[in-house]
């Protein structure tokens, strides 16, 4: 069996990482890219079933008398603090969202509504599985759709330093397979470890390791040369750019960890995030307040900082370059529990963030809220596959028109016109 150059840096970076007390996960090393000119997708996963009903609804016409007969009491009002805000003369935002809106207006943010997994479990186990996964209704499929997309790309050199990022604990099932992801949880956290005399010591022990001249030697170098540009940007004193404020916690963290990475010029070209807590059976909150609103909040705050974060002119402007994806396993019903809370539906609303995005825009069909209307006569119907979604980005942005790759089953796919790019013909094969 023949060992790949890019094998020899992967076993480099593991025996390295097992001295540094696991602090380093699988990953490539090489030197930084010269010019910033890679295409990055960003995939943002809200886990739990977010209510898309809740952050975007019906504001006129007959739906919107549906909507509220559904919804006495979580329905998005139309006037005073929290009302709803008017994208499009028929669907308005949760006033939660007002970050987002500001995007929207700006043409950088596209929504897409009727959007998600066509398979009709209701299992989040299941949808979670087969959305990331890229096969719907099959678990069974080995690795996730980023990772296929990493494979049948063809344009990541193998000098490339850090090709995937899944931010957190855990690498999500998009990413299963991939022996190119590194878990990151910060920055600052991706260095030896202890008092600073015996890192230096550990760093001397395995350059002298590595001192020789074959390619494993090399690998090793150059493996912990990439941990000295990472430890040497100062990652720890961060400071976002254009007066970005990230929200607390995790999601705000991760996406601020994103930014940086990307910014280093590493060669990234995926990176994922997770948001959970939108399993909102009961005190999701009424009159457009309480826990979803501030869930929303955080939703909306984190991805107008990013965007923020990455504007600036030239090859500073790293938005021209990334594209993030938001979505969900699955909507909630349309209709209201008895807990103050809404179970799991079907339908839902995507979101896509980035330079070159067509936003402004509500993208797809809007079925309807009649009850003849709803899937099942309970839930709003999808009429977007959220495939439908990721193929135009893997195809426009990424340049990957490998989709009976990626989204193995999945065909007949055409743009709905929500980012811009070159349009290449499907491969399905």
């Amino acid at each position: 069996m023949s060992i790949t150059r890019r094998g020899f840096m992967m076993g480099c970076s593991s025996a390295i990482a097992a001295m540094t007390g696991g602090r380093l996960g699988m990953v490539a090393f090489g030197a930084m890219e010269d010019e910033p000119t890679q295409e990055i997708l960003v995939s943002v996963f809200l886990r739990g079933g977010m209510d898309g009903l809740s952050v975007v609804a019906p504001i006129a016409g007959v739906d919107r008398g549906y909507y509220e007969s559904a919804r006495p009491e979580l329905r998005l009002p139309l006037t005073g603090e929290s009302a709803a805000i008017n994208l499009n003369g028929q669907l308005g935002l949760h006033g939660s969202a007002a970050p987002l809106f500001d995007l929207y207006q700006a043409g950088k943010l596209a929504v897409i509504h009727a959007a998600g997994l066509t398979s009709d479990t209701r299992s989040h186990f299941d949808a979670m599985e087969f959305m990331e996964r890229g096969t719907p209704d099959n678990k069974s499929t080995t690795t996730g759709w980023l990772t296929r997309h990493l494979q049948s790309a063809g344009d990541i050199p193998a000098e490339v330093i850090l090709p995937a990022l899944a931010t957190g604990n855990l690498a999500p099932s998009s990413l299963l397979g991939s022996i190119e992801t590194i878990g990151m949880t910060s920055p600052d956290s991706f260095t030896f470890h202890g008092h600073w005399y015996y890192r230096n010591l550990q760093r001397m022990a395995l350059r002298k390791l590595y001192g020789g001249p074959s390619w494993l030697h090399q690998a090793g170098i150059q493996t912990l040369n990439a941990v000295d540009i990472i430890e040497g940007s100062n990652t720890d004193n961060y400071t976002p750019a254009n007066g970005a404020v990230y929200p607390g916690g995790s999601f705000g963290n991760n996406l601020r960890s994103v930014a940086q990475i990307i910014k280093l010029q590493l060669g990234l070209r995926v990176a994922t995030v997770d948001l959970g807590g939108w399993d909102t059976h009961e005190y999701q909150g009424g009159n457009g307040g309480g826990y979803f609103a501030g869930l929303l909040g955080q939703l909306a705050q984190g991805l107008n900082a990013f965007y923020t974060d990455l504007d600036g002119a030239g090859t500073l402007n790293y938005n021209q370059r990334v594209t993030v994806v938001v979505m969900s396993e699955f909507g909630r019903r349309l209709r209201e529990n008895g807990s103050g809370g809404t179970d799991h539906g079907h339908g839902n609303v995507m979101f896509v963030l980035g330079g070159n995005v067509n936003g402004g825009q509500v993208h797809g069909v809007w079925p309807g809220l009649h009850n003849d209307q709803l899937y099942d006569h309970a839930d709003l119907a999808i009429t977007t596959d959220y495939r439908r979604v990721l193929s135009e980005i893997l195809i426009r942005r990424l340049g990957n028109a490998n989709l009976g790759t990626v989204f193995p089953g999945y065909a007949g796919y055409s743009p709905l016109g929500v980012v811009g790019g070159t349009d290449l013909p499907p491969i399905y094969t």
